[in-house]
């Protein structure tokens, strides 16, 4: 991360502090610093245990957060006090403040792969505000090869083609970055 210019091609697990049985992004594919972010994850077995292998809402929800307002704020603070994504670990911890409405449309299951369309909204000490949306992506489809010339304006748009699925809209979905010491008192 700390040579890039975006998130694209960085390993999710260099972002993001969530281990990996909690970790619910796969891969950034179109990252574009104050605007926002396309980003995918497949469901794996044991994110439907026990829930008729479905994935649930809650973790579709959850999904976007990682995509969003964790990996654009954790980007972006690194950035602008010269941290690593180390420095980022030793020092913050992500909070999930708030959502807004989600609308739900459709379901995921094992093995689909979806996307998560973040915009950011509000940006500012340490904390952000997404809006977006999930969209199941259509099986065999190269992500990275299908993004490789996206746009803002696109992404703005929600411009992608009538073959990805709309699964869920969200709205206002925020987030912190806490001072870890905060949580050492």
């Amino acid at each position: 991360m700390e040579n890039n210019d975006i998130l694209v091609g960085i390993d999710p697990a260099t972002m993001l502090l969530h281990g990996p049985t909690k970790r619910l992004v796969d891969n950034y594919h179109y990252h574009s610093p104050k605007v926002g972010i396309v980003a995918s994850y497949t469901p794996k077995p044991r994110d439907v245990e026990d829930h008729f292998g479905v994935f649930r809402g809650v973790d579709q929800i959850e999904a976007f957060a990682q995509a969003t307002i964790v990996s654009l704020a954790t980007y972006l603070e690194s950035k602008k006090h010269g941290y690593t994504a180390d420095d980022m670990r030793d020092k913050f911890i992500p909070a999930f403040i708030s959502t807004g409405p989600v609308y739900f449309h459709y379901y995921l299951e094992t093995g689909d792969t979806f996307i998560n369309i973040g915009q950011i909204k509000f940006y500012k000490f340490r904390q952000m505000v997404c809006d977006g949306r999930i969209y199941k992506a259509p099986k065999g489809l190269d992500l990275d090869a299908y993004f490789s010339d996206f746009t803002d304006e696109r992404l703005l748009a929600y411009d992608i083609s009538s073959e990805f699925k709309l699964v869920a809209e969200l709205f206002d979905i925020t987030g912190r970055a806490i001072k870890k010491e905060l949580f050492e008192k």
